[in-house]
């Protein structure tokens, strides 16, 4: 499994510090957030992923705690989806993490009862700046718990750790667009881990 801690994420968003970092350390990038390349949302992530991880675990919350040991998804933060227009990174748990990185798509696909995913986020500000949003969670309950939800938990952490009141009902919808996926939103293909 890969993890955070040993740099899969690290080395790809760390090799760019391209122009949408400004001569004062302050990263910035003009223009839409869907306008930006890998190399721009590499060092937008740069400056903000630590403060992320810091944010969500500042409330004491169990997942946002814990959820940097996971193992990282993809490659790189993807482009906005149905998130808002927040750039997105999502971990796994060690339950989660091989169903949910064969990226299946077929009908039966069920992932393992247990599992968890985290889905960091962030967006731009008007100035252009990194600008920290909700901690996404998405946990797996047996049989019974959920049955309304397709079986799966939805919460969020606010950026500063707190609990983000959510809907249960809101998130199932959107997530019930991908029924062959179990709910699961994927990462863009072009983040996807190589699955050798």
């Amino acid at each position: 499994m890969k993890y955070f801690a040993q740099g899969l994420v690290g080395a790809v968003l760390i090799a760019a510090a391209g122009p949408s970092v400004a001569q004062d350390g302050a990263c910035t990038f003009a223009g839409e957030t869907w306008e930006l390349t890998s190399d721009q949302v590499a060092a937008l992530y740069e400056c903000i992923g630590d403060d992320l991880a810091a944010g969500y675990a500042a409330g004491g919350d169990p997942v946002g705690s814990v959820y940097r040991d996971w193992g990282v998804t993809s490659t790189a933060a993807y482009a906005p989806g149905p998130h808002g227009d927040r750039l997105l990174l999502t971990f796994a748990n060690d339950v989660a993490y091989d169903a949910y990185v064969a990226y299946a798509a077929e009908d039966g696909f069920a992932m393992p009862v247990g599992s968890v995913l985290a889905k960091e986020s962030f967006s731009l500000t008007d100035e252009g700046a990194p600008r920290p949003g909700p901690l996404f969670v998405m946990t797996r309950v047996a049989a019974g718990i959920a049955d309304d939800y397709g079986g799966w938990v939805y919460a969020a952490v606010q950026p500063d750790g707190s609990e983000m009141g959510i809907s249960q009902d809101f998130c199932s919808a959107c997530h019930a667009a991908f029924e062959t996926q179990d709910s699961l939103g994927y990462p863009a293909v072009e983040v996807r881990l190589d699955p050798r």
